[in-house]
């Protein structure tokens, strides 16, 4: 942010997919993951393959249940706290940062 409490614009060159995460190093990442995972931490590695090493990483895990006697949906989600974690690109379905404006 600037002294007005506007956001700063970022000036970045974009050509190919993977230079949108290269932009992403040390920043704050949400990445999708198979099996409704959702990870969100600090990037701090990756390669052609989107293998990532995350920190601070928190995961959060969504679940749908059926009940047997209503038939109903029943979602529930979990999250945890990991400080390390290292991501095989294979299970990567998105990657995003969060709010950053890109000119």
């Amino acid at each position: 942010m600037d002294a007005n409490g506007d956001s700063a614009e970022v000036n970045v060159n974009i050509e190919e997919p993977i230079d949108f995460i290269r932009f992403a190093l040390n920043e704050n990442v949400v990445v999708k993951m198979r099996n409704e995972r959702v990870l969100s931490g600090i990037l701090h590695a990756f390669d052609q393959h989107l293998n990532m090493v995350l920190s601070d990483v928190v995961e959060t895990i969504n679940i749908v249940e059926t009940d047997p006697e209503s038939s109903e949906e029943i979602h529930k989600s979990t999250t945890r706290e990991i400080p390390l974690l290292f991501i095989r690109g294979d299970s990567v379905i998105l990657v995003s940062t969060p709010n950053r404006p890109v000119v």
